[in-house]
């Protein structure tokens, strides 16, 4: 009889059992969601830093690890985020944005010093999962890039060896324009009127003379000594070696804030883009007004519309030297798109293109054509 009534208990508990399973594994479900928060099995990983493992870099700068996860900014501090110089601690602050965290030393570090940047799995993303392992990369500190020489270039605001043509609606160019063919074929849109020493042309749209191949001595010597000085400039900057970083986030810098240094791309942005930069957000360089940034890009360049190019620290546009070899194909060897705001100096072998309002601080020398669309360039403060 006791063993009939077992069974019969048996029979009205297991059911129960197996609801109550059910109901627990529903709730820890609901529980994992989170709202917004993706649950992840696995810890996030480092996937860039700046400057990259055995690199050199100036005696000031800031350091930025990028990862693959949004992470728990409180968990991004001095504690999990630190910079050694051997075995001693380098002071600094530590901030996070947009999944890059960046050390901002306190003090600048000395020429020769091997430095050692590390992120701990004490770095936690917003699921709580910790770092999937410790990160570290080293580098080691040396007198920071020299500008890069442009010679009699540098006296222009736009030098194109072909074309330069604007649809002057509106913008201006402020700075001397040359260009390396006849005017009636070079000069196009920007309303001149050849001055009478014929030497020159003015503008309304420039403040500055324009300078084409056929106009009175000197103008075609000094052209043709531009041009060339331009041609080494470019040559120059594509052969510096040992970059601070290669293929920095696959060619994608916006969002990113990049300390002084040189840098060299030649891995694609993706399947449809030769090798190259694009910059579809804002990118910040953060320096002082001593530091340089020079870019080797082997594919195109482009910028998309909106977009900012932000000097931060006292950083200069004079010292911000892009280095862009382009495909050669179509218009966008180097694109700064409709109301983009750009700082630096542009050396392209190929065609440079501002999209409608965009806005350049800096120079833009071109080895073929320049084309602006009610667009702005002011040559940078010397």
């Amino acid at each position: 009889m006791q063993q009939i009534f077992d069974n019969k208990l048996w029979l009205l508990v297991a059911p129960l059992a197996l609801v109550m399973v059910g109901c627990n594994s529903s709730s820890s479900s609901n529980n994992n969601s989170g709202g917004d928060v993706t649950p992840s099995s696995n810890g996030p990983t480092v996937l860039t830093t700046t400057p990259a493992n055995n690199a050199t870099v100036p005696l000031a700068g800031n350091i930025t690890a990028t990862f693959s996860d949004a992470m728990d900014p409180s968990t991004i501090n001095t504690s999990t985020f630190t910079l050694k110089n051997g075995a001693a601690d380098v002071p600094g602050e530590v901030t996070y944005a947009g999944k890059v965290a960046t050390f901002n030393p306190a003090t600048d570090f000395v020429v020769g010093n091997l430095l050692t940047a590390t992120v701990t799995t004490g770095a936690r993303d917003l699921t709580g999962n910790p770092l999937a392992a410790s990160k570290s990369w080293s580098f080691t500190a040396v007198v920071g890039q020299a500008p890069v020489t442009l010679g009699t270039a540098g006296n222009f605001a736009i030098l194109a060896k072909q074309v330069a043509v604007s649809t002057a609606v509106a913008g201006g160019v402020t700075g001397d324009i040359g260009v390396g063919a006849p005017a009636t074929t070079g000069v196009m849109g920007f309303l001149e009127e050849l001055d009478s020493s014929k030497a020159f042309s003015t503008s309304s749209f420039v403040t500055g003379k324009i300078y084409a191949n056929d106009y009175a001595a000197p103008t075609p010597a000094t052209l043709v000594t531009a041009a060339t000085d331009m041609g080494v400039a470019y040559t120059a900057a594509a052969a510096l070696a040992s970059p601070n970083g290669t293929d920095l986030n696959g060619g994608e810098i916006g969002g990113l804030t990049i300390v002084p240094g040189l840098y060299k791309w030649t891995a694609a942005v993706n399947s449809d883009v030769r090798s190259g930069v694009s910059i579809s957000s804002d990118v910040t360089l953060s320096g002082g007004a001593n530091d340089v940034w020079i870019f080797q890009i082997d594919g195109d360049l482009n910028q998309a519309p909106n977009t900012k190019v932000v000097l931060t620290g006292g950083a200069l546009a004079k010292n911000v030297f892009w280095q862009v070899v382009g495909d050669g194909v179509g218009d966008t060897d180097v694109y700064i798109g409709e109301n983009a705001q750009f700082s630096g100096i542009v050396l392209a072998r190929n065609q440079i293109s501002l999209g409608t309002k965009a806005a350049v601080n800096g120079r833009l020398l071109s080895q073929t054509t320049v084309t602006l669309d009610q667009s702005t360039v002011t040559q940078p403060a010397p």
